[in-house]
């Protein structure tokens, strides 16, 4: 062997048996006699505090939950951090049934100014919603309670959230605000189609979110998309029950940011009320946008109000229908929807009498209506849409 090849085996050796030190060192256990979390009982200390050494770290690391169930009354981990952290959640989570005992009202467990975080494990976030559900009026009332979200993401960049489940969240499951690049795959939410106000995936003022693989069945918006939405992906989405993937509510607060770039492709939206949908309140307090929206390749089973823009959307009475949106919208398609519409109108297009709609575009679209209260119709209101291979019944068959 070459004297200098001799030479330089050993402190290779050394360095590899250094570098394989520093990888064990840089997994944080939850359960290990550091940290001392056992199941059935609270982590939320063993938890957090394996996350202050992990995001300290200068290494990339992993904190870990084992199989089994925790109880956690909750934590935002907070960033930035030194190097890229994975939390593998093996096991599930427990929020406390009441939410009073959370240790925050309108967050369960948040992520906030994290740059390269990995969630991952196949685990579950239990949120214990039943009993909040019957206490929430958010729906109806716009100056409601805050109740705990499931999962927060604040600030998030360049991270992944893949085979994890959240269920019977007590408010949203989930909340994405302020995040730019984030990827959502192989992700599970999971609560009854009574369970109020209980969006699936709430996206706001994000850029470069992917959604991809995922099933979604809720009591309110499988997806909702928010203000300052822009390059969103959805894709491979299973949606029901629920109230279907919506741009929106819009228009309802001052100052919102332009929605455009959002692209839904290839999925399937059964048992819901809604299908796709962009939404924006009457009597807006300022101008909005929502542009460059697509909808494409989308199976409908058993739907209500399978393909909607509704500008008029004012639950319980809220807003005077009088004043037409200052909402926006131009560059829509509606593309490739074939399907089952659980109610008679299968396509509604009503948009704002100030702001007409521009440039929506309906091609390759069948639906056939299960219902016994006469043929499927449509409705187009304060649009003239480009029309291609789509049966005179859907094709704006009612106007006013």
């Amino acid at each position: 062997m070459d004297l200098k090849l001799k030479s330089i085996l050993p402190m290779f050796v050394f360095l590899l048996l250094v570098s394989t030190s520093n990888a064990k060192s840089s997994i944080y256990d939850v359960t290990s006699a550091t940290y001392g979390g056992k199941a059935n009982s609270d982590i939320s200390r063993p938890f957090s505090k394996a996350w202050t050494d992990a995001c300290a770290s200068t290494l990339a690391s992993k904190i870990v939950v084992p199989r089994g169930t925790y109880k956690f009354v909750g934590a935002t981990f907070k960033g930035p951090c030194k190097a890229p952290i994975e939390i593998q959640l093996q096991g599930t989570l427990q929020a406390p049934v009441d939410g009073s005992k959370l240790s925050k009202a309108d967050t369960w467990v948040g992520f906030e100014r994290i740059d390269g975080l990995t969630l991952s494990g196949g685990g579950t976030f239990d949120g214990q919603g039943a009993t909040a559900w019957k206490q929430n009026d958010c729906n109806k009332n716009k100056n409601c309670k805050s109740i705990a979200i499931n999962l927060r993401f604040n600030f998030v960049t360049n991270s992944i959230i893949r085979d994890i489940t959240t269920k019977d969240s007590k408010n949203f499951h989930v909340n994405v605000l302020g995040c730019n690049n984030v990827a959502f795959q192989h992700f599970t939410v999971s609560a009854p189609k009574e369970s109020m106000n209980t969006d699936g995936i709430h996206i706001g003022r994000s850029t470069g979110i992917n959604i991809t693989d995922s099933i979604i069945g809720t009591g309110d918006d499988c997806i909702s998309i928010g203000d300052g939405t822009k390059q969103l992906h959805v894709t491979k989405v299973t949606c029901g029950p629920g109230h279907g993937i919506s741009i929106g509510s819009l228009g309802r607060y001052q100052n919102e940011e332009p929605v455009s770039g959002i692209f839904i492709k290839n999925c399937t939206i059964k048992n819901t009320d809604n299908g796709v949908r962009i939404k924006t309140w009457p009597a807006s307090p300022s101008n909005g946008v929502v542009s460059d929206v697509h909808f494409e390749d989308i199976i409908m089973d058993n739907v209500g109000n399978p393909v909607i823009i509704d500008q008029e959307y004012c639950p319980w009475n809220q807003c005077t229908l009088k004043v037409p949106s200052k909402v926006k919208i131009s560059n829509v398609s509606f593309k490739n929807i074939k399907g089952s519409s659980s109610s008679p109108v299968g396509i509604k297009i009503v948009c704002s009498g100030g702001l007409p709609c521009e440039n929506v575009q309906l091609s390759d679209i069948d639906l056939t209506y299960t219902g016994n209260k006469g043929p499927i119709t449509s409705q187009c209101k304060h649009v003239k849409p480009t029309i291609n291979n789509v049966a005179r019944a859907l094709a704006c068959a009612t106007s006013s």
